[in-house]
C-alpha cells in the first residue's frame, strides 16, 4: 500500500455561488493527489509521456458527507492498494481543518500507449518503482 497526503486551500473560483466548494472541482484535486502521490515514488507525468504513456481517467465515484467553504484547508489521502496491471486504482479521503472526513472517492486510469491509443499493461518500470517504494516501506 502507498499513501500521500496534500493540502490544498480552495481558492475564491473554487466556490459556487452557494459558497461550497464546485463539486467538479474535487476532480481536479484528486488529479493534484494523485500525481503526487506518483511523484513520491519518483513517477512523473514528464517520465511517463517519455515512455509514451497516458492515464486516462476511466471511472470515478464519489461521496460527498460535508460541505468545504472558500479558505479552508483541506487534506487529501490518497492510497494505491494494490499494483496495477493494466489499471491503477486510487482511493481518496478528504478531510477539513477539524479532521473530520468531507468526502470519499475513487478514480481508476489506464494505461494507454499514446501512439496507438491502445491499452497496455503496466511497464515494468513503472511496477519496479511502485515495488521498490514498498519495499523500502516495510
Amino acid at each position: 500500500m502507498i499513501t500521500s497526503e496534500n493540502k490544498i486551500r480552495v481558492r475564491y473560483d473554487e466556490v459556487d455561488k452557494m459558497g461550497y466548494v464546485y463539486h467538479g472541482n474535487y476532480a481536479k484535486y484528486y488529479h493534484i493527489s494523485r500525481t503526487e502521490l506518483l511523484r513520491k515514488v519518483r513517477i512523473s507525468d514528464k517520465e511517463l509521456e517519455n515512455y509514451n504513456i497516458i492515464l486516462p481517467v476511466i471511472e470515478m465515484t464519489i461521496k460527498y458527507l460535508k460541505p468545504v467553504f472558500y479558505d479552508d484547508v483541506i487534506t487529501i489521502k490518497t492510497t494505491i492498494k494494490e499494483l496495477p496491471t493494466s489499471r491503477m486504482e486510487f482511493f481518496h479521503k478528504v478531510f477539513n481543518q477539524n479532521h473530520e472526513i468531507i468526502n470519499v472517492a475513487s478514480s481508476t486510469l489506464i494505461f494507454v500507449n499514446s501512439n496507438t491509443r491502445k491499452p497496455m499493461r503496466v511497464p515494468e518500470i513503472i511496477l519496479n518503482k511502485l515495488k521498490s517504494y514498498i519495499k523500502t516501506l516495510n
